[in-house]
């Protein structure tokens, strides 16, 4: 009946305006470009349709290819989205492990390095040591060769002194105990007795300095020899300190170098790493919207197109039985 066809008409109309008014509220509440567009082109395809089923199904097209669309960058989003929480989960993690290792590392080169230095000031001070022992023995050396040539001069003429003093003593001895007819007893004893005694002081105070200087000799060469031996073991000692330090520094040397080679090119992956999670949190930030946001937003406009697509589904079911009824009286 024609009531019923205005009714159903009426229906459609309602629906149709039901429909573009989730559009438009859903344009304005995400101020979505897209969904602002898709409103605009369902007024003009519902005004100017040469018929509403013509105008529907174009409607509904359009609806349909943006909820594709959105879905489809939803899905592409949550790709992204767990793609930059891997990437940037990893990133952290290695730029934090990196940047442990660089750090433990330098402190390490410090400490090696601190110890080479230290170990080569101790081999710097030995061997001064060493040259100052050594310009000491030599020294040494020199002054116990010249007091030894000195005590041998000495004592030869010490002893060429003794052995003339004892020969004029035991030859005056022998020539005054003779008896002799050109001097009386009594002059050969007093002669003898003054002669013989003053060679024989004399014999006393050679033999006194002989037995002085060989004493005094003896005493430094003995002084000379144990201090010699001391500084022998103490040369020894400071050479074998020399070469251990030495070999203990040139080794913490090389081990220094090789640290820093893995320092320089740990510090070029921590570079690395740095940019590239620059570069990945600046692709991976969403501004001004995060992505929980984005996705909210998304989810509410999808929910609502397809509320439209429902209303607009819901008009057009309400002309058709309307519009068969209508054939049929027109029979």
């Amino acid at each position: 009946s024609a009531a019923a066809a205005v009714a159903a008409a009426a229906a459609a109309v309602a629906a149709d305006v039901e429909a573009l008014r989730i559009v438009r509220n859903l344009a304005m509440q995400g101020r979505s470009q897209e969904v602002s567009l898709l409103a605009s082109r369902m007024t003009s395809l519902l005004r100017h349709s040469s018929s509403r089923a013509a105008g529907f199904d174009k409607v509904k097209t359009l609806i349909e290819e943006l909820i594709a669309k959105l879905e489809k960058e939803a899905s592409e989003e949550a790709t992204k989205k767990a793609y930059c929480d891997k990437e940037l989960i990893e990133a952290t993690a290695k730029k934090e492990l990196r940047g442990d290792q660089v750090t433990k590392l330098s402190t390490k080169i410090e400490q090696t390095t601190a110890q080479e230095a230290k170990l080569k000031e101790e081999v710097a001070l030995l061997q001064k040591d060493l040259g100052a022992l050594l310009k000491s023995q030599a020294e040494m050396d020199k002054l116990r060769a010249e007091e030894s040539g000195l005590f041998t001069s000495t004592k030869a003429d010490l002893e060429k002194g003794l052995d003339a003093l004892r020969l004029a003593i035991k030859t005056l001895k022998e020539y005054y105990g003779k008896d002799s007819s050109e001097y009386s007893h009594e002059n050969k004893e007093g002669g003898a007795s003054g002669v013989i005694a003053l060679l024989e002081v004399c014999e006393s105070d050679f033999a006194k300095n002989l037995a002085e200087i060989t004493t005094t000799e003896e005493a430094a060469v003995a002084a000379y020899e144990e201090q010699s031996q001391k500084n022998s073991i103490e040369k020894t000692v400071k050479e074998g300190d020399i070469k251990y330090k030495t070999k203990e520094a040139t080794a913490l040397g090389k081990t220094a170098s090789e640290l820093k080679a893995d320092h320089s090119g740990l510090s070029e992956e921590l570079d690395a790493v740095v940019e590239y999670l620059q570069q990945l949190t600046a692709e991976c930030t969403i501004v001004p919207e995060t992505y929980e946001e984005t996705q909210k937003r998304r989810a509410s406009e999808i929910a609502g197109l397809k509320e439209a697509l429902a209303a607009l589904s819901s008009g057009s079911e309400a002309e058709a039985p309307s519009s068969s009824s209508s054939s049929s009286s027109s029979s």
